[in-house]
């Protein structure tokens, strides 16, 4: 920049430096968390909607604002189903004050399919509430993502060595969970563009244009998930931790 104000200024003829990249360096690679970590996370809130926000989040892939921006009127329990809409789809803050507007971008507005316990668990959830958030606060309005991070997600990940607890991922944030997601996916062998789909992502080039998710593929996806789950339950022997169960 220096140089090319010289340039503007005539003290130089030309810009020795004009064309030449700066190498960003590599990049850390962000954490992810197996099913039974995220377990383990879920059974330290004290609050169940906590929970149920992070289990969804790791078993769906959805971004925060999506999450915490979430309508009843957008989650079809007959179906299994959550819809992020595309004018009121994510939670925004600009300057502290918190409204609904569209998602990150267009292929973030999608229909995103749910394995069968999370569904029961938030048929379950939404019973016991009668707020039109799906996550409310504790007063039933939008919860604003820095309060979350210091009541519910920092003290679970991180514990307290202190009292005893010791940490289960300490230094992942939530929006890893979307990290962990795809991750999942890829483990269970999913498609790519039914991975991409899911995460509001799109293809680049032929890859994008010429591939399709189909039903059967869908139906793969939130199978294994189900089953991944179904690992991580304390019916069985190899499993300690405490979860969250729907109510009968």
């Amino acid at each position: 920049m220096i140089l090319q104000e010289a340039v503007e200024d005539r003290r130089i003829p030309f810009n020795p430096c004009r064309g030449i990249r700066i190498p960003k360096g590599i990049r850390a690679e962000r954490p992810h968390a197996t099913a039974d970590q995220v377990a383990a996370i879920v059974a330290r809130q004290a609050r169940p909607s906590d929970g149920l926000m992070i289990l969804t989040a790791a078993y769906t892939g959805m971004r925060w604002g999506e999450l915490a921006g979430l309508h009843r009127d957008n989650l079809d329990l007959d179906l299994g189903s959550i819809y992020v809409h595309p004018d009121v789809g994510a939670l925004h803050e600009v300057e502290g004050k918190l409204y609904l507007g569209p998602p990150k971008t267009n292929d973030s507005v999608r229909h995103i399919r749910l394995p069968r316990f999370l569904t029961n668990l938030l048929a379950t959830h939404l019973a016991e509430h009668p707020h039109d958030t799906v996550f409310p606060g504790a007063r039933g309005y939008h919860q604003r993502r820095s309060n979350f991070n210091r009541r519910a997600w920092t003290p679970a990940v991180a514990g307290d060595p202190e009292r005893g607890i010791p940490p289960i991922l300490p230094g992942m944030h939530f929006h890893d969970l979307r990290h962990t997601h795809k991750t999942w996916l890829i483990e269970d062998g999913i498609p790519e563009i039914a991975q991409a789909r899911r995460l509001g992502h799109r293809l680049a080039g032929v890859r994008g244009i010429y591939s399709h998710v189909t039903e059967p593929m869908i139906t793969g996806l939130v199978d294994a998930l189900q089953r991944r789950w179904e690992t991580t339950q304390p019916d069985r022997p190899d499993s300690t931790v405490r979860h969250l169960r729907p109510v009968a």
